[in-house]
């Protein structure tokens, strides 16, 4: 909302000399928000000035120019800026005549832009000054011609400072109107907030209107609302009155069109503006019909099924039967709340002025303003709630504005329909307040700042009774009550106290192992990335985790974002391939990076699937328990991606490319930070190259090996398609599940106190059995001495059977209470080596 100090200056004292950051300042104590500052932004000598005459000279290009006399101060007397009362002027427009008063910026302006003034020379003449449009001036979008400041009404005298007569000297505050604070869409609710931060006299505009004894009557007004949401009907109050013998062609006064400028409105036309005008004074939305392209009465009512509707800004809608409208004996003849209609638009001949200043249900304006994305100033107003009373008062006002500036007179033709529900008393318990905000206040400040802020306050058993103002519709229960006492009173009464955390408290432990997941990965080169989780339907096929070619369940957005990317993810790959991609765009061709978040798992339920009750009714038990089932499941994962070198090259030493084996690493490195350890096996992924692809396994406290995720290398195919070098690694963890298995405390290694017994094994199994596998059985077999084992040689070829290998494993044998003897250790060995005879059929290699 924006407010011109000098309109403000009109409601409330303003000390003088007031700064807008002063008043700022103040808005500020009471919790509106500051924005910005608007000014007119010229300054320097710009008077009123005379054509005297001129002389129209075409010039080579085709255009004629006029070499004019005006005349900038009283005869005889100097200029603003101390020159000569007569000024050469050359000025391309040609929409004045000799005799016309205009507003000329002398040398030393400076004009929006910033445009500053100086004599220079032009089409051959030395031109002191220039002649300004209204566009020039900042007043409006006009640069068809010059500013005659008899088109706005005015004869003002030569020299006579232009500035200061047509309002460019005030400037404006911005605040940022929150949606509970609907009043404040106005100068007079800004007024009022003024006067709450410095006690200075308010004065309501509303009660400045003369309200005659005896409402208009005797147009034909009818609600018919079939059709009410949450049980509210459309409208509540409607007022109309008619002005007739209006001079719709009169100028808008000057000091109108700058208030309506710093405000964010352009002028239209005289009529138009006045109902703008009174709409930011009261902030009651008004329209203005013609009243001689009126049917008969009006109704307002739910729009037909398929009806259609012809709005002012010349866009045909078709309507929905939720929407209200305004009707006559034609037909739709507006968009109650939001936008009138081209076949009533007040224009340039109207002479007789149908005025409306209705209040319509919030709930139903909101809906159909965004129904047909078609927001306007009334609507903002009108979905967070108008003043009911002040309808009556709004609609006097721009009669007596259509007396006074369009010539016009008021008859006894209108309607007053009043419908309206008084609030309930709301009941507030003694020392209520003081316990919830934690300051003691004392009776009088309750009731003082309960009556400032308009309730009216009367006494209950041990409780005040407080009914809230018209135009305060968010004041609800005491808790809103508690917190307006603490904002009028001062919120610098509030002890700022540092909470204390209670003993024992801190992270989880699930939280604290997600954070040493990923710190060990930040400690070890790689950066941690965020993305997007929306995507394609072929992303998720392509990294979500199914059979090879299979389709994956995904989430699909009922309003998405990005209708190329409508499924919410399975899997943290896409984002981790799009920030390569677009890192190595970039010229960062050596990435590892990773990322923690949720992915998306399709549930059996539906959000939506049940019928949700209408407006805000409470939905059933049952409603919201299908409502939950169908919240998809949202584990948590951990995923990364390594490409490019591990190390460079350098002197002496070839670049080290990266690939599965980095991607391993990484994994090996989280599952440490959790105290898990991981084992890899042979497996496949529709994504992933058939040879390098492995499953990864968390061993639990129970020996078991459970699948949490996979890795390895993009197929070289894909990664050409994705604009990505031939060897990108990537892995994805289930972190939750990694998590799950990991034991409740890490505890660190004991140092061995005796020496270990190492020894080689190599066996001989088939080519397609799994050295993962054979790891496994060679472990399970050696019992508790092996304190580590791992594969060292893979050989296939001459010396073995075909279609055979051998692999080689380093063992590490280890008692806590003794030393062990080679033969204790050969044996553990052997026992290995059984058990993976007994099941893949190995042998030891002689």
């Amino acid at each position: 909302m924006r407010v011109p100090l000098s309109w403000l200056g009109e409601f409330v004292d303003l000390e003088p000399g007031t700064t807008p950051e002063e008043v700022h300042a103040a808005l500020v104590s009471v919790g509106l928000e500051e924005e910005d500052i608007h000014t007119f932004e010229l300054s320097g000598p710009i008077v009123v000035g005379q054509v005297l005459e001129f002389v129209e000279e075409p010039q080579s290009n085709g255009k004629t120019i006029r070499w004019c006399q005006v005349r900038v101060a009283p005869e005889g007397e100097s200029a603003a800026d101390g020159g000569a009362d007569v000024r050469g002027i050359v000025c391309g427009a040609r929409n004045f005549f000799e005799g016309d008063k205009v507003v000329v910026t002398l040398p030393g302006a400076v004009l929006p832009g910033p445009f500053p003034i100086a004599a220079r020379k032009t089409y051959g003449h030395v031109s002191d000054g220039m002649i300004a449009s209204a566009r020039e001036l900042g007043l409006g979008e006009d640069h068809d011609g010059i500013l005659r400041l008899s088109t706005l009404g005015l004869d003002p005298e030569v020299g006579t400072d232009a500035v200061s007569l047509l309002g460019l000297d005030d400037a404006a505050v911005e605040v940022n109107v929150t949606p509970d604070r609907g009043y404040a869409f106005s100068i007079r609710g800004i007024a009022r907030e003024y006067s709450h931060a410095t006690g200075s006299a308010f004065r309501d505009p509303a009660d400045a209107v003369p309200v005659s004894a005896e409402h208009a009557s005797g147009f034909s007004v009818t609600i018919d609302d079939s059709a009410p949401i949450r049980g509210r009907v459309g409208a509540s109050v409607f007022v109309t009155r008619v002005v007739r013998d209006v001079d719709g062609s009169r100028p808008t006064p000057a000091w109108m069109i700058a208030r309506l400028k710093l405000a964010g409105i352009r002028s239209i036309s005289l009529i138009v503006d006045i109902t703008n005008y009174v709409m930011l004074e009261l902030g009651q939305p008004i329209h203005g019909y013609d009243l001689d392209k009126l049917s008969g009465g009006i109704v307002v009512r739910r729009a037909a099924p398929g009806e259609k509707l012809v709005t002012l800004d010349d866009q045909t809608r078709t309507l929905d039967p939720e929407d209200l409208v305004i009707a006559d004996d034609s037909g739709a003849i507006g968009l109650a709340g939001v936008m009138g209609g081209a076949s009533t638009e007040i224009g340039p001949d109207t002479r007789n002025v149908l005025v409306e200043a209705a209040n319509f249900d919030p709930v139903s304006i909101a809906r159909t303003a965004r129904r047909h994305k078609l927001p306007s100033e009334a609507s903002k107003r009108f979905e967070r709630g108008v003043d009911p009373q002040v309808a009556v008062a709004a609609a006097g006002r721009v009669v007596q504005l259509l007396e006074q500036l369009a010539g016009g007179h008021a008859d006894g033709l209108g309607s007053l329909l009043d419908a309206s529900e008084t609030a309930e008393a709301i009941r507030l318990p003694d020392g209520y307040i003081s316990s919830l905000i934690g300051v003691d206040y004392t009776e009088d400040e309750v009731r003082s700042a309960l009556a400032e802020i308009g309730g009216a306050v009367t006494e209950a058993d041990g409780a005040l009774l407080v009914a809230p103002p018209t135009w305060r519709p968010d004041l609800r229960d005491k808790s809103d009550l508690a917190e307006e006492v603490a904002r009028i009173v001062g919120y610098d009464r509030i002890p700022s106290v540092l909470p204390v955390a209670p003993p024992g408290r801190g992270l989880t432990r699930e939280q604290r192992l997600r954070r040493a997941a990923a710190q060990i990965l930040a400690d070890n080169g790689a950066t941690e990335v965020l993305a997007f989780p929306f995507v394609s339907e072929a992303q998720n096929d392509l990294f979500g985790q199914a059979e090879a070619g299979g389709h994956v369940p995904a989430v699909r957005l009922a309003n998405a974002l990005d209708a190329t990317a409508p499924y919410l993810r399975a899997s943290l790959l896409p984002g981790l391939v799009e920030a390569a991609k677009r890192n190595l765009a970039r010229g960062l061709v050596d990435l590892r990076v990773y990322e923690i978040g949720t992915v998306f798992r399709p549930s059996e339920g539906s959000i939506g699937s049940e019928t949700l009750p209408p407006g805000a009714a409470l939905p059933s038990s049952d409603i919201l328990a299908g409502l939950n089932a169908g919240i998809p499941a949202q584990p948590r994962h951990l995923a990364g991606l390594v490409v490019g070198d591990v190390h460079g090259k350098q002197p002496g030493a070839a670049a080290v490319p990266a690939g599965l084996v980095d991607a391993l690493d990484m994994v090996r490195q989280t599952a440490a930070a959790v105290g898990v350890t991981v084992d890899v096996a042979q497996s496949s992924h529709q994504a992933l190259h058939p040879g390098r692809t492995a499953q990864l396994l968390a061993l639990g406290a129970d020996g078991e090996a459970v699948p949490v995720g996979y890795a390895g290398e993009l197929l070289p195919a894909l990664a050409q398609e994705l604009d990505l070098p031939r060897v990108v690694a990537v892995f994805e963890l289930d972190l939750d599940a990694l998590i799950a298995i990991a034991p409740p405390e890490i505890v660190a290694g004991v140092i061995a106190g005796f020496p270990a017994a190492t020894q080689d094994l190599s066996l001989v199994v088939a080519a397609d059995v799994p050295a993962g596998d054979v790891l496994r059985a060679v472990r399970e077999g050696a019992g508790e001495l092996l304190e580590h084992i791992h594969l060292v040689d893979d050989y296939r070829g001459a010396g073995l059977p075909e279609g055979r290998k051998s692999l080689t494993f380093a063992l590490r044998f280890r008692a806590d209470d003794r030393t062990l003897t080679a033969a204790e250790a050969s044996e553990a060995k052997l026992a290995g080596s059984a058990h993976a005879g007994e099941l893949y059929g190995a042998t030891i290699r002689e």
